[in-house]
């Protein structure tokens, strides 16, 4: 299976772009999808890829043609990190995006990966329906973004040379967090923080400028750090890193569509909500045969230890964020109320 995605992953490395629709061309509304993961099939590789390919085909589907999507991965028709902006301006239609990278812009989106919040799937996917989701939905839409499917994803750490496991274990250490807050933790714990987005963890690695990254499953199989890392830190029993990454559309790209196209993309995107957490909790069990197979070490973390990462978090990151904006305070508040 490892051979099959990495060789897919290699195939489709060059841009790809896929249209999905029936009918003529000229009389369907185009959506561009843009996604820093490496490119596949609408079957095999990255299941963040996949599920834009599933959204571009439903949506064909159910408009009988009227709305198509075209799927660019591999960052191939805009960088990474601009790709919020360009939603929030209407020259991006939608984007699978780690919702963090905006905390730049919108630094209330920093609640995405707030280490030790979210312990598990259920408790994030449960905040669309809580006041906390309510509340972050109406924040991004006033910011010109739309939340169309909601996939949260558990994390481990890949590091070339010491396991880090236990916070002591980040010390002297150059690690890649993922987020803002998840740099002060580790920063706290002793560590060297960079932060790239996660396509770029390996050459970091490669190149000796990171010890360890930490990042979702999923990139840990498909940005393929096996090949760069001798130790794994799994987050399958229990994790302290939970990233929200959903599909997200431009507002102003979504109010210029008829009420019909606007229900079907709501309507698919909250299906693709099951697919998403399946494909993120498989791979987080893919991913520690992965990395036994190229013969890295591979350590559990369990919730004692979570426990330890959280602790860290509420003197630091918890309180940086809360005292940022009264936004910011809300929501964590609202976060931590769902969580109890």
């Amino acid at each position: 299976m490892l051979s099959r995605r990495h060789l897919l992953v290699s195939a489709l490395a060059a841009p790809a772009v896929l249209k999905y629709g029936i009918g003529a061309a000229q009389a369907a509304t185009t959506l561009k999808i843009s996604h820093q993961f490496p490119g596949g099939t609408i079957d095999k590789g990255d299941f963040r890829d996949r599920l834009c390919r599933k959204f571009a085909e439903e949506i064909g589907k159910r408009s009988g043609g009227e709305l198509a999507g075209e799927v660019y991965p591999g960052s191939s028709l805009i960088k990474t990190k601009a790709q919020f902006s360009a939603m929030r301006k209407g020259a991006l239609d939608l984007s699978l995006y780690p919702m963090p990278y905006a905390g730049g812009e919108v630094p209330e989106t920093n609640i995405g990966l707030m280490p030790g919040l979210v312990s598990t799937y259920d408790q994030g996917l449960s905040w669309k329906t809580k006041p906390v989701g309510k509340m972050l939905t109406d924040l991004l839409a006033d910011k010109g973004i739309m939340l169309i499917t909601w996939v949260w994803q558990a994390g481990g750490v890949a590091s070339r040379s010491e396991p880090l496991v236990e916070p002591d274990d980040a010390k002297g250490l150059k690690v890649r967090g993922g987020s803002r807050e998840m740099d002060m933790v580790l920063q706290k714990a002793g560590a060297a923080v960079l932060s790239v987005p996660s396509n770029e963890i390996y050459a970091a690695m490669q190149t000796g400028a990171c010890d360890a990254g930490i990042t979702s499953s999923t990139s840990l199989i498909s940005f393929r750090l096996e090949e760069v890392a001798k130790h794994l830190t799994s987050g399958a029993d229990a994790s302290y890193w939970f990233m929200f990454e959903p599909l997200m559309m431009s507002k102003a790209v979504f109010d210029k569509l008829p009420k019909n196209h606007q229900d079907i993309i709501l309507s698919v995107g909250s299906d693709l909500e099951a697919f998403g957490k399946k494909g993120a909790q498989d791979d987080d069990i893919e991913v520690a045969k992965v990395y036994e197979k190229a013969g890295a070490k591979v350590d559990k973390l369990d919730q004692a230890t979570v426990e330890k990462w959280r602790a860290i978090a509420r003197d630091t990151a918890w309180k940086d964020y809360a005292a940022k904006t009264e936004t910011s305070a809300k929501l964590l508040k609202l976060a931590t109320d769902n969580a109890a």
